[in-house]
């Protein structure tokens, strides 16, 4: 226990800080979610579409199922039914494994980039105008929620929970 007061309100001005930093993650997440797109032919995904998207897009290459599993912290089982819902919007292909022809990998397809593309615009003009186009402190806040993103990814726990946040 810390015997200095000022040092306690610190502590519990940075941890309420941090709380409401995930709390505004949360909500503007689902605001974006929630608006949808105005290009009547973007795809909308499911929140484990999405991470499936986003890994496969961002590393460049064909990904194994249990890379992507690893990758993304989604259960086999789970990732089967994401990459059955990807494959029928055509926002992905499955191939035999080049290396020995018995696995799989899965790659994103024209579709699915052109997809993604338009999302992350729809998402830069909503958020572009709901900060008024101010970019003073952008650098800044997006350093810091890499950083949280990959200090979560590096802490994530084998199992997910059974309690997922509001």
């Amino acid at each position: 226990m810390t015997k200095n007061p000022s040092a306690r309100r610190r502590t519990a001005s940075a941890e309420e800080g941090w709380a409401e930093l995930a709390d505004l993650a949360l909500v503007i997440s689902r605001e974006l979610q929630y608006r949808g797109y105005t290009d009547t032919q973007a795809v909308g995904l499911t929140q484990s579409e999405g991470m499936v998207m986003r890994y496969l897009l961002r590393e460049n290459a064909a990904a194994a199922p249990s890379q992507i599993a690893a990758a993304t912290g989604l259960q086999r089982t789970n990732l089967s039914t994401t990459l059955r819902g990807l494959e029928n919007k055509s926002l992905i292909s499955r191939q035999a494994n080049p290396n020995d022809g018995r696995g799989v990998t899965v790659s994103p397809t024209e579709r699915g980039r052109a997809n993604y593309a338009e999302a992350r615009h729809e998402w830069a003009t909503a958020v572009g105008g709901a900060a008024g186009g101010d970019t003073t402190h952008l650098d800044a806040a997006l350093t810091l929620l890499a950083a949280i993103k990959n200090g979560l990814e590096e802490a994530r726990p084998q199992t997910p929970s059974r309690h997922p946040p509001a």
